[in-house]
């Protein structure tokens, strides 16, 4: 472990995530991105963060990190309350790719009433369809689509049943 990835330099690179001054938050979280891995858990910590530039700054720093460590956190962070921290976590699952996919079915089978699940499966499952399973997921897509259909739950328990 280099001096940066020291546990003690990640903590004050993580507090100065709720700093006031905006470049020296940004200049934070890109040098956790820059350390990688070590980062992950304490940016998972701060997605639980009561402060809203902390949680949009760990879902950033987590989505560049690319870590599938992180998947279930991102997962989570969909139903976030800002619009900004669930978009950045959907284009953190995407990023991480095809791991993210049976985590999202879950939360819909568990999750089925959340509107912002919902939402962002829909975001995460429409990009990585790309990769060839649109004919797969696309009568899901086509439920998510009504943010209102009983057909959700069933649906993706049929894709992960054809998944797994």
């Amino acid at each position: 472990m280099n001096e940066a990835e020291n546990p003690a330099n990640i903590d004050a690179l993580i507090a100065d995530l709720t700093c006031d001054d905006v470049l020296k938050c940004q200049t934070a979280r890109r040098t956790l991105v820059d350390m990688g891995s070590p980062a992950v858990a304490p940016f998972i910590e701060a997605l639980s963060s009561p402060i809203h530039w902390v949680r949009w700054e760990a879902a950033k720093g987590l989505g560049e990190i690319g870590d599938p460590a992180a998947i279930d956190a991102l997962v989570q962070a969909l139903e976030d309350l800002n619009f900004d921290v669930r978009w950045l976590a959907a284009e953190g699952l995407i990023r991480i790719g095809s791991d993210s996919v049976v985590p999202v079915l879950k939360a819909l089978i568990h999750r089925p009433d959340s509107v912002k699940m919902r939402m962002g499966a829909h975001h995460v499952l429409h990009d990585l369809s790309r990769d060839g399973s649109q004919e797969l997921l696309q009568p899901l897509l086509n439920a998510l689509d009504n943010l209102e259909s009983p057909e959700v739950p069933l649906l993706a328990m049929k894709v992960l049943n054809k998944i797994e």
